[in-house]
């Protein structure tokens, strides 16, 4: 059913709705009656085309037109993702920003990206009106809502026809959005996704974790649910904050596990530890999940025990896929083995075992550099246990920034008519060909000994710290600039526990690994990433550090 003539990705929910006409879409939670109990309201697949025929319609009378960007500013909701689908059909393109890393990182990103389009709940045109100059390149508003003093027309003001709408005809290296990465490792940066990169992902996460029609997507990132969608399960909106996982109110995760016949779920590793902390205290189980995905940064292994050991029905999996936005994904590796195979290994700080790389990417090890590369013939390639900086290319790997040719040159190599992109994590590969991660190649600690200059890990030296009782998490620094930094270990405790400085420092210097750090620093909360509440940013933390001392 889907025309050879274009890959535009909009054709996948015109053939699930041919094929699936009356199941559901996308569950939304609209509101609580009296007894606080929740209340959904829902699109199935045919009204998902429907809908989105009738704004894509709507928003083409407005002078939408192939090739225009349209900034996204709303939150996750039914109107979200019809208003996406009908920006694909017209061929326009749409970008989404994380506003979450701070307004002044989300204004930058917006000005660079000069979208023509924008679309946003009333308090993001409020935004628009009062920093006028990042949104010179806006010719037409559309809100969600209400509201529009600012002008331009409300979703319920576009003019739109009850027929079908003639899907752009798009070509599979046409650029189809552009996603920003979140910043949390560095500035956030817009990657050109092609229509052929979505296509590949969708086949690839159909392949990786069975996902067919008639599932259910506890879409606890929403990003992910558009994959859902596209192959057929219904994308279920919790009662929550997209942009605060960690902070999650357990019941609302476990609502919809109740209330639906929810299949799987995609998360932050940071949202399943809390949910799976309150969960196992409550002594309640997860009934019908047959798969929990996580992902954003390295999963404990405590999460995957209490997953698998106490919560999940017998025969389901945990996974945690390995990828960035520029790159997704590049391995997948479930949590049963990791326990029955990395854990120990991971434990004694060997790194964060990710699985082997999936057929369609190619991946190489190459030695660390923060220098351009131009050509692969420039990197040194390393053997395997080796730590360096790994590189993949494939299918499902970009090869540019959007309008940043500087960020470009940074991370991407040339290889004739292959693109490499450098990852910016660092680690090894073992024997069996999986990849152990390490940390990224900007948390490396690089400092002066007698043999020379001695590099420390994150990961590595990090997994000594937490096994400590009373250690929530630990996040090693750098004190100064490399290759002359002084290494200190700061410590998160858990609630209600205290721990002293001599105890830390005794646990460092019994260790090879860490024996080098001779400064530890107590915080009471780590600063963390806007995206999945999970990435350490050690940036600000080696900063209060450095005041520290």
């Amino acid at each position: 059913m889907f025309p050879s003539t274009s890959e535009n990705v909009a054709w996948l929910i015109k053939e699930q709705a041919a094929v699936q006409p009356r199941a559901a879409a996308i569950y939304f939670p609209e509101t609580r009656d009296r007894f606080g109990r929740v209340a959904y309201t829902h699109l199935t697949f045919q009204q998902l085309q429907e809908r989105s025929d009738f704004f894509a319609w709507g928003m083409r009378n407005l002078g939408v037109c192939a090739g225009q960007k349209a900034l996204l500013m709303i939150r996750p909701s039914l109107d979200f993702y019809t208003l996406l689908f009908a920006i694909f059909k017209i061929g326009a393109i749409p970008v989404l920003i994380d506003p979450g890393m701070g307004w002044g990182n989300f204004l930058r990103c917006v000005q660079s990206i000069e979208p023509e389009v924008f679309l946003g709940i009333p308090a993001a045109h409020v935004l628009r009106l009062l920093t006028r100059r990042y949104f010179r390149s806006v010719k037409i508003n559309i809100t969600q809502g209400n509201i529009r003093f600012w002008g331009g027309r409300t979703l319920t003001e576009l003019h739109g026809k009850s027929e079908p709408y003639p899907i752009h005809a798009a070509s599979p290296d046409d650029l189809a959005a552009v996603l920003f990465t979140s910043g949390s490792t560095g500035p956030a940066k817009g990657v050109s996704y092609t229509h052929r990169i979505f296509n590949t992902q969708v086949n690839l996460i159909r392949r990786e974790y069975g996902i067919k029609p008639g599932e259910m997507d506890l879409a606890c990132f929403p990003l992910f649910s558009l994959f859902s969608i596209a192959l057929g399960a219904a994308a279920v909106i919790p009662d929550m904050d997209p942009s605060k996982p960690a902070l999650v109110n357990p019941e609302r995760i476990l609502e919809p596990l109740r209330n639906l016949p929810v299949t799987y779920s995609f998360g932050s590793p940071a949202l399943w530890d809390h949910v799976s902390r309150y969960a196992c205290e409550k002594q309640l189980r997860l009934p019908g999940l047959r798969r929990i995905i996580m992902a954003g940064a390295p999963v404990p292994a405590q999460v995957h025990e209490r997953l698998l050991h106490q919560l999940l029905e017998p025969g389901a999996e945990t996974y945690t896929p390995y990828g960035a936005t520029e790159s997704l994904p590049i391995a997948n590796f479930s949590g049963s083995e990791m326990l029955a195979e990395t854990k120990e290994a991971s434990l004694a700080g060997k790194g964060t075992c990710v699985g082997k790389p999936i057929a369609e990417v190619q991946s190489k090890i190459i030695a660390i550099t923060d220098e351009p590369i131009a050509s692969m013939q420039d990197a040194r390639e390393l053997d395997d246990g080796q730590i360096g900086e790994l590189c993949v290319s494939g299918t499902c790997v970009t090869t540019e920034y959007y309008n940043n040719p500087k960020a470009t040159r940074l991370a991407k190599i040339a290889d004739g008519d292959k693109i490499w992109h450098r990852v910016g994590d660092v680690g090894y590969f073992d024997a069996k060909g999986r990849f152990w991660f390490c940390g990224r190649k900007t948390h490396r600690v690089e400092m002066q000994s007698d043999a020379g200059t001695q590099t420390l890990f994150s990961i590595p030296c990090e997994a000594i710290f937490n096994q400590i009782p009373g250690v929530r998490r630990s996040a090693l620094v750098g004190i100064g600039k490399r290759p002359s930094q002084i290494p200190a270990i700061i410590i998160e405790t858990e609630k209600n526990h205290r721990l002293t400085t001599e105890k830390i420092l005794e646990v460092a210097a019994a260790n090879p690994l860490t024996a080098a750090i001779r400064h530890a620093f107590f915080h009471p909360a780590f600063p963390v990433d806007v995206r999945h509440n999970a990435k350490i940013n050690r940036e600000e933390l080696a900063r209060w550090a450095t005041e520290k001392c």
